[in-house]
C-alpha cells in the first residue's frame, strides 16, 4: 500500500472536460452533463485500493448530504484494467451498484483525464465552483487505513458548507494520500 500524496493543482485552474464511459449505464458522461449549479466535485478512485475503501461510506454519505443542495458529484476511475483486473469497467459497475453510488462513477480508458486534472492517487478530490474553476483539491479527512481516526469527511464537508455560504474557502487544504493511479 504506497502513500501517494496528491499534486495539488493549482487553485484557480478551470476544469478539464471529459467526455466519458459510464459501465453501469452503458452510456458516455461529459463534465458539462454532470456539473451543478453551486459546485461539482471530482473524485478520482479506484474499486481496489485500500483508501477509497476505507471511505467508500463517506463518499455515499457526502453524495447524500450535499447533492439535494446543488452540489454534483462524480467518481472516475483511471487504473490500468489489464495490469489490475479489478479496475476493470465491467468491475466498477458491480462496485456501483453494490455500493449503492448515486453519482456517475466513470472509466478512464486512456488516463488522458487524470493527467489533465494531474490526479496522483486514490482518492484525489478536485471541488469546482459554479463557474468549474477549482476551489479545493486535497484530503476527504485526516483518516488512513490503521491510524483510527475515525472517516468524517471533515475537509470536504467544511469546503462545501463554504460553497453553499457563498464563503471563500480560506483553510489549509492538505494533498489527499493513497495509492499511486496505475499507469
Amino acid at each position: 500500500m504506497a502513500n501517494t500524496p496528491s499534486t495539488m493543482l493549482e487553485l484557480g485552474t478551470i476544469a478539464p472536460d471529459f467526455n466519458l464511459y459510464n459501465p453501469l449505464t452503458n452510456a458516455m458522461e461529459s463534465l458539462s452533463n454532470i456539473k451543478a449549479e453551486k459546485a461539482t466535485l471530482v473524485m478520482f478512485i479506484c474499486n481496489h485500493c485500500p483508501f477509497v475503501i476505507h471511505i467508500n461510506n463517506e463518499l455515499i454519505n457526502l453524495y447524500n448530504d450535499f447533492f439535494p443542495q446543488g452540489i454534483a458529484f462524480v467518481a472516475i476511475s483511471s487504473n490500468d484494467p489489464i495490469n489490475y483486473p479489478d479496475d476493470a469497467p465491467d468491475k466498477m459497475a458491480i462496485q456501483a451498484k453494490t455500493l449503492g453510488y448515486q453519482f456517475p462513477y466513470l472509466f478512464d480508458e486512456t488516463q488522458e483525464i487524470a493527467k489533465a486534472y494531474k490526479a496522483a492517487c486514490t482518492p484525489d478530490f478536485f471541488m469546482f465552483d459554479k463557474d468549474l474553476k477549482l476551489v479545493y483539491r486535497g484530503q476527504l479527512d485526516d483518516s488512513r487505513p490503521g491510524n483510527n481516526i475515525p472517516v468524517s469527511g471533515i475537509d470536504i464537508r467544511k469546503a462545501l458548507d463554504s460553497i453553499l455560504a457563498n464563503k471563500e474557502i480560506n483553510f489549509n487544504q492538505k494533498p489527499s494520500i493513497g495509492c499511486n493511479i496505475k499507469w
